[in-house]
């Protein structure tokens, strides 16, 4: 109707107005409530594989998150959402210890299998933890064949034959990468290029996934691949998939559980599902 004005987040849709990231900031803020650990315990069926708990870290002096506390169980996806600069890659970034940690822990496993990995170094989370971290766009060594950047990816394994031998195991698993396995990787598609991404990760035959906008700079046809990739891993291998997606509607859509970060801190949490119907992380973060 004539003199209204609508307002959005900053990811899609067709609107009248568009919030900066700075209100969008600013709103998020306001849905921001106390979520019992007792909650988030729940949403990881009570058998959390993944436990964050009061985690305080950053980068430098400068601290990020405060008191973050996360858990998603074995064989379920989480998506993290908010505002840009609200904490979400430093929390996959700690995970994997890229940060400093000034307090809290990070604990993966199941039964008498658990350990606190907390202040392992990322060597020692991968091949010990099985925790892999899948980089932004364009990790790929375009200078070296396919088949290289997944010997890349076994560096940690004992013997160059084991690489090769996890190398084998993926091009099984993908016939796209196979047929391409002698040709350099800058003649990839995007969405050739993520698939290798994904799988050079998958060559230590990881039991935790880390993904760090994975359809950034896609084309929606490859879009969908990568996430049908993530939804066979998850749900056919059993994989534990922690992600942030700037899409953020495409993210929720995908995982079993959304987390929305307000200023390093946990504002939101439910299953995708619910965080698709609030009107307000609708409004604020799905461009509508």
């Amino acid at each position: 109707m004539a003199g209204e004005s609508r307002t959005r987040g900053y990811h899609s849709g067709s609107v009248d107005t568009v919030l900066s990231v700075d209100e969008v900031a600013r709103e998020a803020e306001k849905l921001r409530e106390a979520v019992p650990e007792e909650r988030l315990v729940a949403l990881a069926r009570g058998e959390p594989f993944v436990s964050i708990r009061g985690l305080r870290a950053g980068y430098g002096n400068m601290e990020i998150l405060h008191d973050f506390t996360l858990h998603v169980a074995r064989g379920q996806s989480l998506c993290l959402i908010g505002p840009n600069g609200a904490g979400k890659s430093t929390v996959l970034h700690s995970v994997y210890g890229f940060t400093r940690i000034f307090g809290g822990s990070i604990v993966v496993g199941d039964g008498s299998a658990r350990r606190d990995i907390t202040r392992l170094t990322p060597e020692r989370k991968l091949k010990e933890a099985r925790v892999a971290y899948i980089l932004q766009d364009k990790s790929v060594f375009p200078g070296m064949t396919v088949e290289e950047n997944l010997l890349m990816g076994g560096f940690l394994l004992h013997s160059p034959r084991a690489a090769k031998e996890a190398a084998e195991r993926v091009f099984g698993k993908y016939e796209r990468l196979a047929a391409r396995r002698h040709h350099p990787a800058r003649v990839l598609s995007g969405g050739e290029r993520r698939l290798l991404e994904i799988s050079r990760a998958l060559v230590m035959e990881p039991d935790v996934l880390l993904l760090d906008e994975p359809s950034i700079g896609l084309e929606p046809r490859f879009i969908d691949l990568v996430f049908e990739i993530l939804h066979d891993l998850q749900h056919k291998e059993g994989k534990t998939i922690l992600m942030v997606e700037q899409n953020a509607k495409k993210g929720l859509e995908f995982a079993d559980l959304g987390y929305v970060l307000v200023s390093g801190q946990l504002g939101l949490a439910g299953t995708g599902g619910e965080l698709l119907a609030n009107p307000e992380v609708g409004r604020l973060f799905l461009g509508g």
